[in-house]
């Protein structure tokens, strides 16, 4: 592990993040929830101010300096996230409040309109809520159906399932993880896309895990759309992404209706812009759009080599230390996982093991994870859950092993 800290160099990364350097509770900040919001590099919290301080204006409709300014700023980040990704075009990148709304977004426009009532929509059980319930109220509303390809107990696709839920071909849209925020197992989606495109079906990724971990590129992976926020890989809050195939954005109407979405508005009738705004009614969320800029700037300098290199090597150390604690259940065992460890301990509650730990200056995630009915699946109620970064360090990890030490023997 020790070469690829060295490689990485995380002792100065780690201070390019100056929340990191506070203590909680008289202890040094362990934080250990980097899937639910990662903290912020100095150079995000700096862009943003520097828009606010220096050149901030509404984008597009002004012709004045200051809004020429931001507006090229703001685009440029357009361009940047399609580089990011791999897009075909930076017209294939849409600015959204965040992975829900994209999510949404497809399933508002697309889902009403190229999806007919008595066609399914398949989903896998180890699904986010922001990528189940949207697609529950496309059918309520549209008469879709919704169907659940299962996953086994090790966490990962069952393929036999995912047989069997397209094998009557009214399945028209797979919608499914990239990386679990529960068991962190990556899925095989170049292998899904495929299976789903031979099919007659397109796919929906939701990347707002793996987007962190790992390069993507959604053109190698087959994906029709492909979702994340800015939140997760180390941008602020505010701001997500919808990459869409450029013939399927053109044939989805728009998501909301207001300035900035239009070509041509008469009382009788309006004309579409063409997308990607054609998505984006109103003010955007102009300065955090520039901190997503700034955060895949960030990115990009490390390289996600050495970022997996050593996410891989924190979770190894993971397993192997929380898997030696008695009376401690880690979930899921996949072959290809990233940095999420969810575990449970006997006779704890993960509520309370998330409190005393917070006593220790430690922060991890406790309940359910906006995924209940994996929760189901897995035969639990609630987790703990600690998740890794790029600034984790593998004391970090002995500090929380030493922690659930602690609790256990209070509890005894």
């Amino acid at each position: 592990m020790s070469d690829v800290l060295h490689d990485l160099n995380v002792e100065s990364l780690r201070k390019e993040f100056p929340i990191l350097s506070q203590n909680v509770h008289g202890r040094p900040l362990v934080f250990l929830d980097s899937a639910a919001s990662a903290q912020k590099p100095r150079t995000v919290i700096d862009s943003m101010r520097f828009v606010m301080e220096s050149q901030y204006a509404n984008v597009h409709r002004g012709l004045h300096y200051m809004s020429e300014k931001t507006s090229d700023a703001y685009e440029a980040v357009r361009d940047k996230v399609a580089g990011f990704l791999n897009a075909a075009s930076r017209d294939e990148i849409v600015f959204t409040r965040n992975g829900t709304e994209s999510i949404n977004l497809v399933a508002y426009t697309y889902g009403r309109t190229a999806l007919k009532p008595g066609d399914a929509v398949a989903v896998s059980a180890m699904e986010h809520h922001a990528n189940l319930v949207p697609w529950q109220m496309l059918r309520d509303a549209h008469g879709t159906e919704l169907r659940i390809v299962e996953i086994t107990d090790s966490g990962e696709i069952d393929f036999e399932s995912l047989e069997r839920v397209f094998a009557d071909g009214k399945v028209k849209l797979l919608a499914v993880t990239h990386m679990s925020n529960v068991l962190g197992s990556y899925t095989p989606v170049e292998r899904l896309a495929a299976f789903a495109h031979e099919r007659g079906a397109r796919i929906l990724i939701d990347g707002c895990q793996a987007i962190v971990h790992r390069k993507v590129d959604v053109q190698a992976m087959g994906a029709d759309f492909y979702v994340f926020s800015g939140h997760k890989l180390y941008g602020p809050t505010g701001i997500g992404v919808l990459y869409g195939r450029a013939e399927l954005l053109e044939a989805m109407p728009p998501f909301l209706g207001g300035g900035d979405m239009i070509e041509h508005v008469s009382f009788e009738k309006s004309r579409w812009a063409k997308p990607p705004h054609r998505f984006e009614a109103g003010t955007p969320a102009i300065i955090e759009t520039i901190g997503l800029g700034a955060a895949i700037d960030f990115v990009n300098e490390i390289g996600f080599p050495a970022i997996a290199a050593h996410e891989r090597a924190l979770t190894e150390h993971a397993l192997s230390v929380l898997g030696n604690i008695e009376g401690l259940r880690i979930l899921g065992q996949a072959q290809d996982r990233g940095g999420v460890v969810s575990f449970t301990m006997r006779d704890v509650h993960a509520h309370d093991i998330a409190t005393l730990l917070d006593r220790q200056g430690i922060a991890v995630r406790a309940g359910q994870h906006c995924a209940e009915p994996l929760m189901g699946r897995m035969g639990v109620t609630s987790t703990a859950r600690a998740s890794f970064a790029l600034y984790t360090l593998p004391r970090e990890i002995d500090a929380l092993a030493e922690g659930l030490l602690r609790i256990q023997r209070m509890f005894a």
